[in-house]
């Protein structure tokens, strides 16, 4: 075990400063908008000494996804170690999207204007599509990939065929569509005025899905 020392500290609580400023921005106004100079005047510092604890505005919106992506893959992780199958999922999900909806937006809205992500960007989100894959194997009877860790590093490497049973691989990816279509269109505000529930929509979706 190591022990960061004081000045690798002070590092890490400013990049924290740095990164929730940046959140109050793109709640403000967006992702586009997002400005390093701005926010190095609400943490007292000149830009180019922000430049030390961020490169550039790139790399402080990867920041941000990453953290986004663990976020949510922590909270499914943890609601399926709960006991919780596709129901409860599709409620963490939602809950987690609605709590925050800009940082939803970052990473399952649309693309950052002249921003593009490493490639190992999004290989968080695949461990939140091994709990779904998991989940639906567990639904419809067959026998999941296993250990996770095992699963996790071959989804990584899906373009070689996914290991995956083939029922629960397709109604994991049905469900990740349906839920996300849902959500999308709910935080939008395009509901808005329709007089209808996206509660009870979203669970006549699950429902017809598992129905299948």
């Amino acid at each position: 075990m190591t022990s960061e020392s004081p000045r690798e500290r002070y590092r890490a609580q400013v990049r924290e400063e740095i990164k929730r400023h940046a959140w109050e921005q793109i709640a403000a106004a967006g992702v586009p908008a997002l400005s390093l100079n701005a926010i190095a005047k609400q943490v007292g510092m000149s830009g180019p000494a922000l430049y030390r604890y961020f490169a550039s505005r790139d790399e402080l919106i990867t920041a941000l996804i990453r953290d986004a992506y663990r976020s949510l893959a922590d909270t499914v992780r943890a609601a399926r170690d709960a006991g919780a199958g596709l129901p409860g999922l599709a409620g963490t999900i939602r809950d987690w999207a609605r709590s925050d909806p800009q940082r939803y937006f970052l990473v399952y809205g649309t693309p950052v204007p002249g921003y593009h992500a490493p490639d190992d960007t999004t290989a968080i989100s695949f461990e939140v599509m091994a709990v779904l894959i998991e989940a639906c194997a567990e639904e419809t009877g067959e026998e999941p990939p296993t250990p996770f860790d095992a699963h996790l590093e071959t989804h990584r490497e899906w373009a070689g065929g996914h290991p995956a049973p083939a029922a629960a691989l397709h109604r994991a990816l049905s469900f990740w569509t349906r839920l996300h279509g849902v959500l999308s269109l709910e935080l939008a505000g395009h509901f808005a005025g329709m007089k209808f529930d996206p509660d009870l929509f979203l669970a006549e979706e699950l429902a017809a899905l598992r129905a299948r």
